[in-house]
């Protein structure tokens, strides 16, 4: 049972105007649609790296978050500030560190109150 429909069409692929004869035909021809195939997986794989490489860059914060007491550098990051900045802020008395042995250490208290002054 063959249909007897031709439909003018457009190429999704590659804009070229051609005669269709099922009304669901998108491509022109079987080149058209490999490339389109192609570049359908390639966006794919892109996405894919994408949503990864954003989960292993949030990653650290969130180990970070867990934590009850902070060195300087994971301080700073969670703030989103530089060391100097910390030290600056402890002059200034708007946040305290605490030491073990020589490392310095902040705790999450500490950061919370300065984000959220009112809790």
């Amino acid at each position: 049972m063959s249909s007897n429909i031709r439909v003018q069409r457009i190429c999704q692929n590659c804009g070229k105007e051609f005669t269709a004869k099922t009304t669901v035909t998108k491509y022109c021809g079987d080149d058209c649609a490999k490339r389109a195939y192609k570049k359908r997986k390639k966006e794919e794989k892109i996405a894919q790296s994408n949503t990864e490489t954003a989960v292993i860059k949030t990653l650290p914060i969130l180990e970070i978050q867990e934590k009850e007491f902070l060195s300087l550098e994971e301080a700073a990051t969670l703030l989103g500030v530089s060391r100097t900045t910390l030290y600056r802020m402890r002059r200034d008395g708007s946040l305290k560190f605490g030491a073990v042995g020589k490392k310095k250490v902040i705790s999450r208290k500490s950061i919370d109150q300065l984000v959220n002054p009112n809790p």
